[in-house]
């Protein structure tokens, strides 16, 4: 274990989580998260890792801004949180990355581990990426068991620009990561091989953890409704009230949802990687 390397890993997860926390992307306890999982990453998982978490991260800040009111608007009463990521959020979405990215630099690196990593990362990015952007779609989304026709930002509704958007965001942690790898090899004096997988495996494993995503949500997830019955992930109201239940599992909340479908992201990128070995 690096301390040093540990010591520069927290400053630049405190550093980015307060830029986030200024920009109204984290809350308090976001910021938290955000440091604890930035710190285990980068301090134990390596440059590599260090650097898909921040792309992740940023892109997914970014995004989140972008055409802010227009998607409060349209989608914000159907969804669990604000845009405002807390302690929960963080973890759900970087917590078992930063467990794998601990166990692949305090093991040997062992190749599983990354394509683990790199799953669960793209599946994220995937899925916030789809989120955000496929929510600004024009064509209204279909619920992805039936093709019924639903609002923005129903649990399980998919459409061909979030669809899109998941796996370019998915491809965008395959590049970053293969790009890193690269440089991280030859600034180490080793010799620099290109790990073809990683853009395949980042892909599958984005993808189809993000569909797996809104498979929960159309059939498991815990769905409540307002007093006019509107559908929302929502057990509470911003008022405090407290919302119906309407249907799903009700221990299936969307953070736990984020977290099982990263396990399937993990699957499938290391399904890729196996042919390789």
């Amino acid at each position: 274990m690096n301390s040093v390397q540990l010591a520069v890993g927290f400053m630049l997860a405190v550093g980015i989580g307060g830029l986030a926390y200024w920009r109204r992307s984290l809350t308090a306890s976001g910021w938290l998260g955000a440091a604890i999982v930035g710190t285990l990453t980068f301090g134990l998982g390596g440059f590599t890792c260090g650097i898909v978490l921040i792309a992740f991260f940023l892109s997914s800040s970014l995004l989140s801004h972008y055409k802010e009111r227009q998607k409060e608007a349209r989608a914000a009463e159907k969804f669990a949180k604000g845009g405002r990521r807390d302690f929960a959020q963080t973890m759900a979405n970087g917590g078992l990355a930063a467990l794998l990215a601990g166990a692949y630099g305090l093991f040997g690196q062992p190749p599983l581990l990354f394509a683990a990593f790199i799953g669960v990362m793209a599946t994220v990015t995937a899925d916030t990426w789809a989120t955000e952007l496929g929510v600004l779609s024009t064509q209204p989304p279909r619920l992805i068991t039936s093709g019924r026709i639903v609002e923005p930002g129903t649990s399980g509704g998919v459409s061909a620009v979030g669809t899109t958007a998941a796996a370019a965001g998915a491809c965008f942690i395959g590049l970053i990561a293969l790009v890193s790898l690269l440089f991280e090899q030859q600034i180490g004096g080793g010799f620099a091989t290109l790990s073809w997988w990683i853009i395949p495996g980042a892909l599958l494993g984005g993808l189809g953890g993000a569909l797996f995503d809104s498979l929960l949500g159309a059939n498991w997830q815990a769905i409540y409704s307002y007093a006019d019955g509107r559908e929302t992930e929502r057990p509470y109201s911003r008022n405090g009230s407290r919302n119906s239940y309407r249907r799903g599992w009700r221990w299936l909340n969307n953070d736990l949802v984020n977290f099982i479908s990263s396990v399937v992201g993990a699957v499938l990128a290391v399904l890729v990687l196996l042919p390789f070995r």
